[in-house]
């Protein structure tokens, strides 16, 4: 469903735009994921609306058939990129898991200041974004998704969740599409 609005209570969602991520292939150059994501971030916090920043600081446990990307965490991997201008007012959630809503306080923090829709941008598309708006979805949030602020290193799994989850998962839309919307509130 193409982007029709936002809710009063809409907050911004950035997924692992952190120091140990950055450096990995993507499809996209990284450097526009980055500038979308701080206009979204700067529109947000010129309007009051919550702004979570979400880094990964592990993984879960269990057994895979593929090796995991990152075996090792090194020291400032899960720091936040300075791009991003960490306000005292963010709210700032460490994940050990894909999504961002398992295994942390998320979902409360941001049900507490009324927020019944999210937008989501970030890395990696098919795991990171996907299942933080996965979980968003199920637990009830409105899910807005900022296409042109993700990217994945897997060309197949980005484009797949671009055509075949997402649209089934929220609205999507451009971040102009997204500023556009922000810019009809006062700020």
């Amino acid at each position: 469903m193409p982007l029709s609005t936002l809710d009063p209570e809409t907050a911004l969602i950035v997924v692992d735009l952190q120091k140990g991520i950055i450096p990995l292939p993507f499809i996209h150059p990284i450097a526009g994921v980055i500038e979308r994501t701080c206009a979204l971030l700067d529109a947000f916090r010129q309007r009051n609306l919550p702004a979570a920043l979400v880094n990964v600081a592990g993984s879960a446990p269990g057994r895979t058939e593929q090796p995991r990307r990152i075996s090792t965490f090194s020291e400032g991997f899960s720091d936040l990129i300075p791009e991003l201008n960490r306000q005292p007012g963010d709210i700032v959630v460490t994940k050990r898991t894909w999504g961002a809503f398992a295994s942390t306080d998320l979902e409360a923090q941001l049900k507490a200041k009324r927020v019944t829709q999210v937008v989501v941008t970030g890395v990696a598309t098919g795991t990171g974004v996907e299942a933080t708006a996965r979980q968003a979805y199920e637990a009830g949030f409105h899910v807005t998704l900022a296409m042109d602020a993700m990217t994945d290193s897997r060309p197949e799994a980005h484009a797949y969740s671009l055509a075949h989850v997402f649209p089934r998962l929220g609205e999507t839309g451009s971040t102009q599409d997204i500023l556009d919307l922000l810019a009809t509130r006062s700020a």
